[in-house]
């Protein structure tokens, strides 16, 4: 039976990973919209050496990392997904940030599954400098990690820092008792 609890994280995980898949969707059909393949966009032509919109195919992973791998990564995709919806049940109320990073890891991870299996490609649009060309989705991936290892950082100093007052309270009774007895 599913608890109420149960409901609610989920409906945290799946109502932020939808809006950040829905703002992916979006942008990337736009893109196909007003651009060709190729097609290089830029609103203001000084900004256009440092930022661009261009419709661009990807075959590959994130930022055009190991092209034309597009069927492992779907399946990849599918298993961080149920992965991700497995241990997010698993997280402590508290543990927002992880909460956060595991809906934006599932947003871009499913974002790009969507592209994969109705094109066979991930439509990517967004060029800065010479970086390569990524999309929502992508930016969605990146920032989740970044997010999951401030949270694992922050959790890790407050479990240390608890065990230290832990430490500091049974050092504090031990004096006591040592008092006590002489």
């Amino acid at each position: 039976m599913i608890r109420i609890k149960q409901v609610r994280k989920y409906l945290f995980l799946f109502g932020i990973s939808g809006l950040i898949i829905a703002l992916d969707q979006v942008t990337k059909y736009w893109v196909k919209q007003h651009l060709v393949t190729g097609e290089t966009w830029a609103p203001w032509p000084w900004l256009a050496p440092i930022a661009r919109i261009v419709n661009w195919h990807n075959t590959g992973a994130a930022f055009g990392m190991f092209q034309d791998g597009g069927p492992i990564f779907a399946i990849l995709a599918v298993i961080v997904s149920f992965a991700i919806i497995y241990y997010f049940q698993k997280l402590k109320d508290s543990e927002i940030l992880l909460k956060i990073a595991m809906a934006m890891q599932l947003a871009g991870a499913v974002g790009n599954l969507i592209d994969r299996l109705y094109q066979g490609y991930v439509t990517d649009f967004i060029s800065l400098g010479n970086f390569a060309v990524f999309n929502v989705a992508d930016s969605s991936i990146t920032i989740g990690v970044g997010v999951l290892l401030l949270g694992v950082w922050l959790e890790e100093r407050k479990i240390k820092k608890n065990l230290e007052n832990k430490k500091e309270t049974t050092v504090e009774i031990v004096e006591k008792e040592t008092l006590n007895q002489g």
